[in-house]
């Protein structure tokens, strides 16, 4: 919870503005869904953890952080629009606290780009989005834990379909020239993340 709250104070330090009161708890609550699996404290911990050496990098350092915390601020399953919904909060919250407009629709891109249906097209959005799929480079433990978890979280789809599914999205990882947009993730987790997809997969072809 340390990391959490110094987080979240840096963030909304960096924007000089203030959150409303109670914000806070209401986005930890989100993460502590009973229905999540993956999508949890956890994930949101290991984003700002990968995060804290890259911060300076951010050409709107404050807006990354913020972006990371709504991210997956809503998250239900059954839902198509999960990321949309939670940069609309995003937007709302940083409205009643006085932000730019052009600050805004930076944040909500910022998080629209946690879709991954399209590559990111500014120097922080590929931050962000490196931060959020660097799960993919994990230890191989951690790896597999995940893909526990995302199972978890669909556990009412049926296999032959959620490993349809799966197999689409890793695939399509895989496909690209490269997974990781900026330098400092390609060196740390390219190489890994590669790995435990291609373990994935052949995992996926003998279910």
């Amino acid at each position: 919870m340390q990391l959490l709250e110094h987080s979240w104070r840096r963030a909304w330090s960096a924007l000089h503005t203030e959150p409303a009161h109670g914000l806070f708890k209401q986005l930890v609550a989100c993460y502590r869904e009973a229905h999540r699996r993956y999508h949890t404290l956890q994930h949101l911990s290991e984003c700002l953890e990968k995060l804290e050496p890259v911060l300076g990098r951010a050409e709107h350092p404050g807006e990354v952080e913020v972006a990371l915390w709504f991210h997956d601020a809503i998250y239900a399953v059954k839902r198509q629009d999960n990321e949309q919904q939670s940069a609309l909060w995003a937007k709302r919250a940083l409205a009643s606290a006085g932000y730019s407009a052009e600050g805004l629709a930076r944040v909500y891109s910022l998080i629209m780009a946690t879709r991954h249906s399209a590559l990111p097209q500014t120097a922080d959005e590929r931050l962000l989005v490196d931060i959020d799929l660097s799960i993919l480079g994990a230890t191989a433990e951690r790896f597999a834990e995940y893909g526990r978890q995302v199972r978890q979280e669909y556990a009412w789809v049926p296999d032959w379909l959620f490993w349809r599914k799966r197999k689409a999205i890793l695939q399509e990882f895989m496909a690209r020239q490269s997974i990781y947009g900026t330098e400092h993730f390609y060196r740390q987790y390219e190489a890994q993340a590669r790995q435990n997809l291609e373990h994935a997969l052949a995992s996926a072809r003998n279910t």
